[in-house]
């Protein structure tokens, strides 16, 4: 009978045993899943294919800025439109869109009979007047010495005046024209004459084709100079006021966005469009060739000024829900923790570190970070952030 009482004893003893270790399994076990959450662990091979790239908490200065659009575009003096001053049919021209032209450079001539008839008429008056000059001076000699009616000297006057003017209007016109009346003689009066570039540029656009004919009022073709180009930008109303002559302009194009240009404000308009937007012209810092008027922008104007803050590469942040993180590489220590386990060398943990996010500026953004952070001793993940985060929500799942 003691004997039987002593095995039942030993089997209820052996029971409390079992049960008491899977009880201590499931502490570890419930603590260790506690411990896992917001880490992930990588080996060295996931590690190289993640494309991982560590670095610091920076220190920068970031400023408040004002995001607008905006489009490149030049001055009107830039900007030229050329006509022809008299009509008349095109005879000859080499004109193309995006052909660069130098200013006096022949672009196209044109053919007119009136031509012909401007200088004759120019010669004919100038002949006239030589004489008639002639005729003033001698009616003022004999006007001196009253040996002729002062009549006589007012009506020379008077016909010298008149015809002096009728050629200097003719010589006006001629120089209009590009005809040289220095050298006009009988000999070379011509019905064609040229047109040349008023500005050094490229042609943007042509109008004419050889035997069209132009009248004054024609577009021949339309030339741009690129070489000072400007920025106009469209600032809401209500952020006009922070904006002054000589503030920074930080600018990409639209469909060149990984490359960031810089100007400053120039000048402000004083009008109010109806879509309750002002214009503001930015001068760029660095000419570039590759720029072309009409092209868009998206525009930071920095209106206030630097405050150093801890920042990271905007791609370092990532966002789950509402919340900020970023990863930072666990210690030695940290990896001993995970488990009560020492990891291998092969590991690599990462965990994750709520943040506040700020500004963003040049492709950092201000970073709160939590108190007692160590920021010379903690490496941050800025290049991979996103893929560490997918492979910490896969394995979330997995353990669900």
């Amino acid at each position: 009978m003691k004997s039987l009482k002593n095995i039942v004893l030993f089997f209820v003893a052996l029971i409390l045993m079992i049960s008491c270790n899977q009880t201590s399994n499931i502490e570890t076990q419930t603590s260790t899943n506690h411990h896992d959450e917001g880490i992930v662990k990588l080996s060295n091979e996931q590690l190289k294919n993640a494309h991982i790239q560590l670095g610091k908490v920076e220190l920068k200065n970031i400023s408040s800025t004002i995001s607008c659009n905006g489009v490149l575009d030049v001055p009107p003096q830039n900007m030229v439109s050329v006509s022809a001053l008299m009509g008349g049919f095109i005879k000859s021209t080499e004109l193309l869109q995006g052909l660069r032209v130098r200013k006096g450079q022949i672009i196209a001539t044109i053919q007119n009979p009136e031509f012909i008839k401007i200088q004759s008429t120019y010669l004919e008056n100038k002949s006239k007047l030589v004489f008639l000059e002639q005729e003033y001076k001698r009616q003022e000699e004999l006007s001196k010495d009253n040996v002729s009616p002062s009549k006589i000297f007012q009506q020379a006057t008077s016909d010298y005046n008149s015809l002096q003017a009728i050629v200097g209007a003719l010589e006006v016109q001629l120089k209009m024209l590009n005809i040289d009346v220095a050298s006009l003689n009988t000999g070379n009066i011509r019905s064609i004459v040229n047109i040349y570039s008023p500005i050094n540029g490229h042609v943007t656009a042509v109008n004419i084709n050889l035997g069209k004919f132009v009248n004054p009022q024609d577009v021949i073709c339309e030339i741009v100079d690129t070489d000072h180009l400007h920025a106009e930008l469209t600032v809401f109303e209500k952020d006009i006021a922070k904006i002054r002559p000589g503030q920074k302009i930080r600018f990409v194009l639209v469909n060149e966005s990984e490359k960031e240009r810089t100007a400053k404000v120039y000048l402000i308009n004083r009008q109010i469009s109806s879509e309750r937007t002002i214009r503001v012209h930015a001068h760029l810092d660095k000419e570039d060739p590759n720029l072309m008027p009409n092209m868009y922008l998206k525009a930071l104007i920095e209106v206030g000024e630097g405050i150093k803050s801890t920042v990271l590469p905007e791609q370092a942040i990532v966002n789950m829900g509402d919340n900020y993180f970023i990863f930072i590489k666990s210690k030695n220590q940290d990896h001993q923790d995970l488990g009560g386990k020492e990891e291998k060398n092969e590991q690599h943990a990462f965990k994750t570190i709520e943040v506040q996010k700020g500004l963003t500026q040049n492709g950092y953004t201000m970073v709160i970070l939590p108190e007692g952070f160590d920021i010379a001793g903690s490496e941050v993940v800025i290049k991979g952030s996103y893929d560490l985060l997918t492979k910490m929500n896969n394995s979330e799942e997995e353990g669900h």
